[in-house]
């Protein structure tokens, strides 16, 4: 005799929950991010996703903030393929306007990032990609090393500072109208200089500071 079709199923005739995996609350997470930004990056909200508890989620991750750090290191999984074209400051500063532009593509992820500590292989892909173009330009493993985490600070710090122009341009228009109403008499090197502070755009603004970043970096040695 055939069930009908609204005949409550028992539990054991539903079919049986994938086998949870770190790779996979990961997957949910990234998931989550890109329909809903960071801010509802939960274990509550993941447990949800993946139709269990939210105590299961810590067996494999230990709190939102190491979840948070994985989520960006599977979004580096994106950056970092130089190209073998151009020179190796040109495939530097591709490589970090890349990581910028993924962080700008997630705001909410790029000022978790100010903080985050990713330590998974596309974070490790990454170093390695960024020491090896530094170790090209001839740059001392020791300042290389020391280098690519003020390259990365200030990658991540112009996506967190750029992600917030849209939510707030009212406080980009006040900056600007201070700036370039600033008194001769109180004020002269602004003054002076007025167009130039907010001059240039973004992406021109951003290889400069690698390239002045790098010049430092190669000039200035490590001290003991």
């Amino acid at each position: 005799m055939t069930a009908r079709p609204d005949t409550p199923r028992s539990r054991r005739a539903r079919p049986a929950k994938p086998a949870l995996t770190r790779e996979g609350i990961v997957a949910a997470a990234v998931a989550v991010l890109r329909a809903e930004g960071l801010r509802k990056v939960t274990m509550r909200r993941l447990a949800q996703e993946l139709d269990t508890g939210p105590a299961s989620l810590y067996v494999y991750v230990r709190n939102t903030d190491e979840l948070h750090a994985a989520v960006l290191d599977e979004l580096l999984g994106t950056v970092g393929r130089v190209a073998a074209e151009g020179s190796w400051r040109e495939r530097l500063t591709a490589v970090l306007t890349e990581y910028t532009g993924m962080l700008l593509a997630h705001p909410t992820l790029a000022r978790s990032a100010l903080t985050a500590r990713p330590s998974g292989p596309h974070y490790l892909r990454l170093i390695e990609t960024l020491l090896a173009l530094l170790d090209a330009g001839g740059v001392p493993p020791a300042q290389a090393a020391w280098g690519v985490d003020l390259l990365l600070q200030h990658a991540t710090a112009t996506a967190a500072e750029h992600a917030g122009q849209d939510a707030a341009p009212a406080d980009w228009d006040a900056l600007g109208g201070a700036v370039h109403g600033a008194s001769e008499q109180t004020h002269p090197h602004i003054a002076a200089t007025a167009g130039l502070l907010l001059s240039g755009a973004p992406e021109a603004r951003l290889a400069w500071a690698f390239d002045a970043l790098v010049n430092g970096i190669a000039q200035t040695a490590v001290p003991d």
